[in-house]
């Protein structure tokens, strides 16, 4: 073999004999980095995480992951379930072990166990978990042929792992697998792992559950143990802090403590907004139509069903049933529509257009219904009846780099506005099930990419999560909490208008195709405002509380001026109640706070005389006689400004 060339993300490169391992690259650029590395990217920061004793290829481009990068959890995660399954077996052998796959946020392990698990038994596995990983046995990589890894498992008692064996060999052609063992213990894996289990600094077992072998209720039940793992200890403090704020801030019980929406099981999935809910859906929406205004947008109105001959045309029928609801009218077949693109391309169609007349941006609030199983629902952020700010661009091929660069910029401009400051972009790459011509898909995922390039906004590759018809950036905005959410979106269509034969007469006067992009930018109303009350913990800002003034008042003596205050406050478009209760104002004050209304206005005799306020802050600051002339001028600029 000739020389081997191993790129490193600053361009030097490594050259070897023979094609080495990830850990040998790392010896050789340093003991210390040796030491620490706990896995691998190659070629490209959108590949897969692999495991550090992986050889690698001549020409290959190598990242070596360490504790600092955020990809090594995965590795860490990964080698924590192995740590907690042996775990298990160690304080109970009789339990035989299944699948113990990395998630979101950690990871889980499921047993099939003679033993029934309390929450007791969670802190016994941790602790087991402990001393295993102060005993920091060395984690090797075997590979046994088919055979000799069934036969094994067999004679273990392991039958699961056999049968994954079997339909490995049945259903790819395996002939032979990789056993990770760490001591005496070892488990069937693809992997990645760390080199030592000592490299895996905190561990959490965190809850119980139910679960059937591969999710088959005919199948055995098992028992599921949830856990975490960081590379840190303070990152696990900050973690498990994180999720027990994240309880106070659940906008399921933010939404009935604020009385901002309830749900009822006459209509599953299906929210009522409150009067005060109903506020802020509103406001979400009037902000949006004055961005609509600013960035060239028209606002449509259109129907809620369709034929289905709409959605065989458009290629949802094919694509999206499973997620559309039926009805049948005088024999004919019709659909509440899950989207507005296809009746938005009826529109675009029901006259002729020019070039002149593009880009046609073109909005509407209309309610979208989509079939969500009972199971996956959950308060506002999964429903099956919603609005999004949906629009459709329909634009030229020259035209589309600046209308992602437009949307791009009109997001920025929303999203600042709600201090959204942290969100990331990633580009969907076409998913295995889709429509259109493999050269079409080429266009539209580089002209996204190249747009992106353009602005300089960084962005990381989401391969295989396209939408059916169109490439797409999905925005990721990070919560307060840390936690990711895919709000806003932009999917770049060369299909729909081909599919729907749309065509503008160009300055050569020849019929020409345009592009069609789909964006949001909040996304769902509904899922946004979830979201939001959740990243806020209720405390929305003044142009969006529900209740942006409450004047409370020390006795009946200050009823007179409390009632010319309020409607002083109403006449100018302030969102103002006045709490005339005969209770002690510390009671009233109380009761502001826990409904997050911004300001309280504080009334007693001396107030009242001098014809003046003081405003209690939902912070608890204080701001003595203050002229309420000067306050009223104060809230209509923030209501101007929409602070």
């Amino acid at each position: 073999m000739g020389s081997v060339r191993i790129f490193l993300p600053d361009n030097s490169v490594k050259e070897f004999d023979h094609e080495p391992t990830v850990l040998e690259v790392a010896e050789s650029i340093g003991s210390r980095l040796a030491k620490d590395t706990l896995g691998a990217l190659v070629n490209g920061p959108g590949s897969e995480v692999v495991d550090l004793r992986i050889r690698l290829k001549d020409g290959d481009r190598l990242k070596i992951l360490t504790a600092k990068d955020e990809e090594s959890l995965e590795v860490i995660r990964h080698s924590a379930a192995h740590v907690m399954a042996q775990a298990v077996q160690e304080i109970w052998p009789e339990v035989k072990v299944t699948i113990g796959p990395v998630i979101d946020n950690g990871f889980y392990y499921d047993f099939d166990s003679p033993h029934h698990f309390t929450p007791e038994d969670l802190s016994k596995i941790e602790k087991k978990m402990e001393e295993l990983l102060r005993r920091n046995d060395e984690v090797t990589r075997e590979l046994w042929s088919a055979e000799q890894a069934i036969e094994t498992f067999e004679s273990m008692g392991e039958a699961f792992k056999a049968e994954i064996i079997r339909d490995l060999v049945r259903d790819e052609g395996v002939s032979e697998v990789s056993i990770y063992r760490q001591g005496q213990w070892f488990d069937l894996c693809r992997g990645p792992h760390v080199q030592r289990i000592g490299q895996i600094k905190a561990v959490k077992v965190m809850s119980l559950a139910g679960a059937y072998w591969r999710g088959d209720e005919t199948k055995a039940q098992l028992q599921r143990v949830y856990a975490t793992a960081f590379n840190d200890k303070k990152d696990l403090d900050e973690y498990l802090h994180n999720l027990e704020e994240a309880k106070k801030r659940d906008h399921r019980k933010l939404g009935k403590d604020l009385n901002l929406f309830v749900f009822h099981p006459l209509s599953p999935g299906g929210p009522f907004f409150t009067p005060k809910g109903t506020v802020i859906y509103n406001q979400l929406q009037s902000f949006i139509r004055e961005k609509y205004r600013e960035y060239g947008y028209e606002e449509v109105i259109t129907p809620q069903l369709f034929d289905v001959d709409l959605y065989h045309q458009s290629g949802h029928y094919e694509n999206y049933r499973e997620n559309m609801y039926f009805t049948q009218i005088d024999e004919r077949d019709f659909s509440f529509k899950p989207m507005n693109c296809p009746g938005h391309c009826v529109l675009y169609g029901a006259d002729k257009k020019s070039y002149r007349d593009l880009p046609w941006r073109v909005a509407d609030f209309g309610r979208l219904h989509r079939h969500e199983r009972s199971g996956v629902m959950h308060g506002l952020t999964r429903v099956r009846t919603f609005c999004q700010d949906d629009a459709h661009i329909f634009c030229r091929s020259d035209q589309l780099q600046g209308e992602i660069e437009q949307f791009m910029t009109m997001l920025r401009d929303v999203y600042q506005k709600l201090n959204m400051l942290d969100y990331k972009v990633y580009l969907s790459t076409r998913p295995e099930q889709r429509m259109g011509e493999e050269r079409v898909w080429d266009q539209a995922e580089q002209a996204l990419e190249q747009a992106l390039k353009a602005l300089g906004i960084d962005c990381q590759i989401n391969p295989g999560d396209g939408a059916f018809y169109g490439p797409k950036l999905d925005i990721m905005f990070v919560d307060a909490l840390k936690r990711p959410w895919q709000l806003g979106t932009l999917q770049c269509d060369f299909n729909m208008p081909e599919a729907f034969k749309l065509a503008y007469v160009s300055e050569e006067n020849k019929e020409e195709r345009p592009v069609m992009l789909h964006r949001a930018i909040l996304g769902s109303l509904e899922r946004f405002i979830g979201v939001y009350l959740e990243h806020t913990a209720g405390h929305l800002p003044i142009w969006l509380s529900p209740v942006q003034v409450k004047i409370l008042n020390l006795t009946d003596r200050q009823n007179e001026y409390c009632a010319e205050l309020l409607q002083s406050l109403l006449d100018a478009g302030v969102r103002a109640e006045w709490d005339d209760r005969r209770e002690k104002l510390g009671f009233k004050i109380r009761q502001a706070q826990l409904e997050k209304v911004p300001y309280m206005l504080i009334v007693g005799d001396k107030e009242m005389e001098e014809k003046r306020v003081t405003v209690r802050l939902r912070s608890a600051e204080n701001k003595e006689a203050v002229e309420f002339a000067d306050f009223l001028e104060d809230i209509k600029q923030d209501l101007l400004l929409r602070r």
